[in-house]
């Protein structure tokens, strides 16, 4: 597979340390974190036709993963 964009590093390069922290001791960031990789690779898989789906369910997941990631900026910011 190609290089999957949207990838947490990407979205913050300024807090890879911290995340890698959070991820090793927090275990609700570890689960916001898979949960944010699960969707974005399942994103990916959709815009590449690896796995087609509707326009409504692509509309969906995309909400999902921008929502996801902003809750994880709040936790990475408070």
């Amino acid at each position: 597979m190609t290089h999957t964009p949207h990838e947490l590093a990407e979205e913050f390069p300024d807090q890879i340390e911290r995340m890698h922290s959070l991820r090793e001791t927090d275990g609700h960031f570890a689960r916001m974190s898979d949960e944010y990789h699960a969707l974005n690779r399942a994103v990916h898989r959709a815009e590449t036709d690896v796995e087609p789906t509707s326009d409504t369910h692509m509309q969906q997941l995309r909400k999902a993963r921008m929502k996801l990631k902003d809750e994880i900026y709040s936790y990475l910011k408070s």
